[in-house]
């Protein structure tokens, strides 16, 4: 292995990476085709589908952090400057906690309107053991809702980075996320 590929993300994590960022828009669209829906019942029927996407993230994201403690992730290259380094290190934190924390979220308020989640029809996740509490469910969509809008900003930055490194830099860096190309070690 060379330098540079040594600073390559293993497939599984470049996997799990594009999963979860295709993911992360699908959800964000189904959720405005849900409020953009005719009527409540067409919205009902699509956000039964950002439901089960985001029960299979929850567990993609899960299954990635469980991988990068198996397999940490690669050093990021000398040039990258203490700035950077940190503002990668908070952006990737964010995910994970939000990527974590808002499907369990919207868990928990289907469970205070006392409903399971259905995933796919292949399976349900059963109400969380909560007092019903319609008024609660509502708050923490509200809530869910601000989240996922900070997680779309987190993810804007995010690619700003990698055009900058891609366009300005010209590092490699996006590389370091995909199966072909060379990254800068």
């Amino acid at each position: 292995m060379n330098e540079a590929s040594g600073h390559r993300y293993p497939g599984v994590a470049m996997l799990l990476h594009w999963l979860l960022a295709i993911g992360v828009f699908a959800q964000w669209r189904i959720a405005v085709a849900a409020e953009n829906a005719p009527n409540d019942e067409a919205g009902s029927e699509i956000m039964a589908n950002h439901f089960s996407l985001g029960a299979t993230l929850l567990v993609l994201v899960l299954i990635r952090v469980v991988w990068r403690f198996v397999q940490p992730n690669p050093p990021l290259a000398a040039h990258i400057s203490t700035w950077e380094r940190w503002l990668a290190k908070i952006t990737h934190t964010l995910f994970y906690v939000l990527l974590i924390v808002m499907p369990l979220a919207g868990w928990l308020a289907m469970s205070k309107y006392g409903n399971g989640v259905d995933v796919f029809g292949i399976l349900t996740l059963p109400a969380m053991p909560v007092e019903a509490d319609p008024e609660g469910a509502r708050e923490i969509f509200h809530i869910h809702a601000a989240a996922g809008i900070t997680l779309l900003v987190i993810t804007a930055i995010h690619i700003l980075g990698t055009l900058k490194h891609t366009l300005i830099d010209r590092d490699g860096n996006l590389f370091r996320m995909l199966p072909f190309g060379t990254p800068k070690a």
